[in-house]
């Protein structure tokens, strides 16, 4: 028997459809420059900072990397594996026009050895997976998925489908991918979300067991069988794969996804520090950020008990030449000046360009033209109208962040002007509306400076083709769903679904405070009536307007559901809200939203 075993791994993870390059942005402080300190009233020595845009990704950049990944694993007698963490569905036009389609063809070229089930390739029911299932050749991971009470005659079923491998009932373990590992086999497990019924739509006879009872009994299995090599292919998030690393003894390595966890040390670009391959209870827990923007390149040795006693390697951009640079507006300057590319020297340039190849371990802009020739021939002619047709101008930028931060302390600048667009929608058939309601994962970019299009709104902005409705709720019910939505995003004291549940609304506004009692952690709400500001009473009732995805209690809005009605807007989705907004009202975009949302944390 071998005493050691070594692998190259390479991963992705949450990639959404984004099969080109993605715009990606960065703030780099030049250390080597000191800036005057009387120059814009600076207080002290200081060093100037720059934002840098350009490009990271894509499927085509990713084949030709894992194909010199595999290369070098080949060269190396190492053996190799390329796998995905869920969520390849949603997220761009290539999606909406395309559905599954694209992402099974594309993801095929890349050739992975496995991916683990997402909950957005669950959001429209099992349909989509059955689609995605017949297309792809390489195996979908569900091992907590239980189809045992399965409707067996209906069309969309997914039990024994052979590239699906799903929740073994009679044994209660997860089916389990084995893979010659040289004297040994390898073991890759996949466990996706157990609260899958809370963010996504699964059909009605699909179960999720607890993942991290299963994962362990899956283990114990393995260990039986004497496979020690085992990989848990997981989409539960970094801060659930912590608690599953620390719950379950005997994992050689996890492989994560759904958080958008971007690992490594990016802290110079702005982009803070996450350990890559941090250790839990010896299990190492890697993850390669989101959007195909990164790819995660590791080698890695294990003993012949399975633990990892050798991890290197990280994250890396793909990084298109072309880089735009320009100067960091100071608070007190005029922020056109400040922002002239120009006023930068060669050498400047040159030395913020080097700052971001080194920090960013940059692997280049180097494509596999063949899978190249396939998006541009296959699927992006259709895009192309979406992308002509241009809705507005946009006067600045508006960051979207998921929760309330340092930099954003009432969060999402974007979150609050959908849900404007939504309230205004809807007024045309409630005139009685009081508010609006959106979940912060329900809008997935910035809102940039310039030009809008029809492209930008339903293929990267607000992809989900969401209905509106229309509901009726009593005061109480209203601001128990706020605080349960907010502590469902922030964990605060129970397993969240994720920092998308965050509530941004607008005809509302209240205060969050972490540290107080549950049940008295929302204060001071208040209600936009008759023209003025009135506090929200217990035992009333108000109408709102949120997607039918919330209002059906997803993610922390069970309150909702005790609406005293509901009734779905007929042919009004979120999207066609927010493209009539902003096609009416984008001067309206440049007075600034009365802030809605006053937070602080519990920890």
């Amino acid at each position: 028997m071998q005493q050691s075993y070594r692998l190259h791994l390479a991963h992705i993870n949450d990639t959404h459809s984004n099969f080109e390059p993605c715009n990606v942005r960065f703030t780099i402080t030049d250390k080597e420059h000191t800036q005057d300190p009387n120059q814009n009233g600076n207080q002290g020595i200081s060093h100037p900072q720059y934002q840098v845009a350009t490009f990271s990704g894509g499927y085509a950049r990713l084949g030709y990397q894992i194909e010199q990944a595999r290369a070098k694993a080949l060269q190396s007698d190492s053996e190799f594996l390329f796998l995905h963490g869920g969520d390849s569905f949603q997220g761009t036009l290539y999606f909406r026009e395309f559905k599954g389609a694209a992402n099974a063809h594309l993801l095929n070229l890349l050739k992975p050895d496995a991916m683990v089930l997402g909950n957005h390739e669950i959001d429209a029911g099992n349909s989509p997976v059955k689609a995605f299932l017949n297309r792809i050749e390489f195996p979908l991971l569900a091992g907590n998925m239980d189809l045992s009470q399965e409707d067996k005659t209906k069309d969309a079923k997914l039990s024994g489908h052979p590239m699906l491998y799903d929740y073994d009932n009679d044994s209660a373990t997860a089916k389990v991918l084995l893979k010659p590992f040289y004297d040994q086999k390898i073991a890759i497990v996949g466990i996706t979300l157990d609260q899958m019924k809370l963010i996504a739509r699964p059909d009605a006879d699909t179960h999720f067991v607890h993942a991290i009872d299963c994962t362990r009994r899956t283990v114990q299995a393995l260990k039986a069988q004497g496979i020690h090599h085992i990989l848990i292919l997981s989409h539960l998030g970094l801060e659930q794969d912590r608690e599953l690393a620390q719950a379950v003894d005997g994992i050689s390595l996890i492989i994560g996804g759904h958080s958008h966890s971007l690992q490594g040390d990016f802290s110079e670009l702005g982009l803070g520090k996450l350990e890559y391959g941090e250790r839990i209870n010896n299990t190492p827990i890697v993850q390669a950020g989101k959007y195909a923007e990164t790819l995660g390149l590791a080698q890695i040795e294990f003993d012949k008990h399975g633990k990892v006693i050798a991890l290197e390697g990280g994250n890396h951009f793909m990084l298109s030449q072309q880089v735009d640079i320009r100067p960091q507006p100071s608070e007190n300057s005029d922020e056109t000046s400040s922002l002239d590319p120009q006023s930068l020297s060669t050498i400047t340039l040159e030395r913020i360009k080097q700052t971001l190849k080194t920090h960013s371990a940059d692997l280049g802009d180097t494509a596999n033209q063949a899978i190249d020739d396939v998006i541009h021939s296959d699927y992006r002619p259709a895009l192309d109208k979406l992308e002509d047709e241009t809705l507005a101008y946009i006067p600045r930028d508006f960051i979207h962040t998921r929760l309330p931060s340092k930099d954003f302390p009432h969060g999402s600048e974007l979150a609050p002007w959908v849900s404007r667009s939504m309230y205004k929608a809807a007024k045309k058939t409630e005139q009685d509306l009081d508010f609006a309601l959106h979940n912060a994962g329900g809008v997935r970019q910035n809102l940039t400076k310039g030009r809008l299009s029809m492209a930008d709104v339903v293929g990267r902005i607000l992809p989900f083709e969401l209905p509106l409705t229309l509901y009726q709720i009593q005061g109480v019910h209203l601001k128990t769903a706020l605080e349960s939505a907010i502590d469902a995003a922030t964990n605060n004291g129970i397993a969240g679904t994720g920092t998308g549940s965050f509530p941004y609304p607008y005809g509302l506004r209240f205060s969050y405070d972490g540290k107080k009692r549950p049940g008295e952690r929302v204060s001071e709400v208040l209600v936009y009536r008759n023209k003025l500001w009135q506090a929200l009473e217990l035992d009333s009732f108000y109408i709102g307007v949120s997607t039918a995805y919330t209002a059906s209690g997803k993610e922390g809005y069970g309150p909702l559901l005790k609406a005293q009605w509901q009734k779905e807007l007929q042919q009004q989705t979120l999207q066609e809200a927010f493209v009539d907004y902003v096609s009416q009202y984008s001067d309206k975009i440049t007075e600034p939203l009365m802030r809605n949302v006053d937070f602080a944390r519990h920890n």
